[in-house]
């Protein structure tokens, strides 16, 4: 490819945003074209400017920038993508790297290292936070399958078990039966214990 990279910048909180384009915009190589604020518009804006790189901050509205991954690899299998984080949690790492992200890094990483990365990735090479790396390592695999990951974050507003089996169109014996065994797995009490170490080690 030849020419400027086309770059978009999906980040929910608009001074990091505006901040990260602007330095990324100091690139003699490198344009921000598109920024969003919210998961769910990155297919649509990705498409729209077509873009060569997406930069995708994991915590944000409407979907993760892992879901916003994971659906751009599906859709647009071409595009590079990288999953920014404020959080070292290793599950992360895991997460994105199935949902088929070519980059991992934390957010205030310096804004050469990210440039270099936009770059690298173009060139088909895989980029990852070494301390992340170690962290994801170190952390293990996630033990929770997909229904009592999606239980369990059923669970994190305080609903009853009633109200997630309604949900999750599930009986609420099946409900207790997966509360049951992802709070057995994590070696916990309850589950907002459940809740709070899957969030910690970032598997929810």
């Amino acid at each position: 490819m030849s020419g400027t990279i086309k770059v978009l910048l999906a980040e929910d909180q608009s001074m990091v945003r505006e901040a990260l384009a602007a330095l990324l915009g100091l690139e003699d190589d490198i344009e921000v074209v598109a920024q969003v604020a919210r998961g769910d518009e990155v297919l649509a804006a990705a498409r729209a400017h077509d873009v060569d790189v997406a930069l995708l901050d994991i915590e944000m509205p409407g979907a993760t920038g892992i879901e916003a991954a994971a659906q751009l690899h599906k859709e647009m299998p071409g595009l590079k993508l990288v999953v920014l984080t404020t959080f070292g949690r290793p599950g992360y790492l895991r997460s994105a790297m199935e949902a088929g992200a070519d980059a991992f890094l934390v957010k205030d990483a310096p804004a050469a290292q990210l440039a270099e990365a936009v770059r690298r990735v173009l060139a088909g090479e895989r980029v990852i936070d070494p301390t992340l790396a170690a962290a994801a390592l170190a952390g293990g695999a996630n033990p929770l399958t997909d229904r009592e990951r999606e239980v369990l974050r059923a669970a994190a507003d305080g609903s009853t078990n009633a109200e997630m089996a309604a949900a999750l169109h599930l009986s609420q014996g099946t409900v207790r039966n997966y509360l049951s065994t992802a709070i057995q797995k994590l070696a916990v009490r309850n589950r907002a214990e459940a809740v709070r170490i899957a969030r910690e080690k970032g598997w929810l």
